[in-house]
């Protein structure tokens, strides 16, 4: 999949796979906290132009 959005003009990470039992709320939380800054760290989606970007902003 990586491959797939790199080939597409996207950047592989922002895609990412992690397995979180119900039990781990405090890694789940650390693990989705770390992911939304890693992805605000690579800006805005390409796929987002125009109007779209805007209201987004």
């Amino acid at each position: 999949m990586k491959q797939l959005l790199a080939f597409s003009g996207i950047e592989p990470e922002r895609l990412e796979l992690k397995w979180v039992s119900s039990a781990e709320g405090p890694r789940f939380a650390h693990v989705v906290t770390d992911f939304v800054e890693r992805i605000r760290g690579l800006g805005p989606s390409p796929l987002r132009t125009g109007a779209s970007a805007r209201k987004a902003g």
